[in-house]
């Protein structure tokens, strides 16, 4: 299953998950993200165990300080999977040529992508353990059946179809088939 917030979860919790997941993610200290915010390293000790009853001025500074939204405060990203089946797809033909092309995905700003081919054959799915945080996998099947995406939620893809997904969550490439071969692009944010 993808991951989710309970919907029990408070919003000093949810703050306190984002909050650490954005130092973290920036590689930083807690002595330099309060420094950078102007706050007292303890007040931020208590933000991120879920104990502190933060301001707005303290939030919004924590944010500058760690370069990300006022709203990745309080609605973080969530997994998401998208599956293209063959076939489908906004498509743009060329006028003067039997050539079509289907936009599976677009790069964001400032993302860099490895591009693999793949040949996989039946017997042990490749488990993945997660990635750096913000990496998305996308997979393009050519050849064969596979079993792709979430560990808890793979899906059955067939020649053709395409599927995106957080490789920085638990993830699996199972072949179904001989001679099952893909195209693997790695996207790093």
């Amino acid at each position: 299953m993808a991951q989710r917030d309970s919907p029990a979860q408070t919003p000093q919790a949810v703050i306190a998950a984002a909050l650490r997941r954005e130092r973290t993610r920036a590689g930083l200290s807690l002595t330099e993200v309060a420094n950078r915010a102007g706050i007292a390293k303890s007040t931020l000790s208590q933000l991120e165990s879920g104990t502190g009853n933060p301001s707005l001025e303290t939030l919004w500074a924590l944010c500058v300080a760690l370069d990300m939204p006022f709203s990745g405060l309080l609605d973080p990203p969530r997994p998401t999977v998208q599956v293209i089946r063959a076939g489908e797809g906004p498509v743009v033909a060329a006028a003067e040529s039997d050539y079509r092309a289907t936009l599976l995905a677009a790069s964001p700003p400032n993302s860099r992508r490895d591009l693999f081919r793949i040949a996989v054959e039946p017997g042990h799915a490749r488990r993945s353990e997660p990635h750096i945080p913000g990496v998305v996998e996308h997979v393009l099947l050519a050849s064969g059946r596979a079993k792709v995406g979430l560990i808890d939620e793979p899906v059955d893809l067939s020649p053709g179809d395409y599927i995106s997904y957080p490789g920085d969550l638990p993830h699996v490439f199972e072949a179904l088939e001989p001679a099952t071969w893909a195209t693997l692009v790695i996207e790093y944010t």
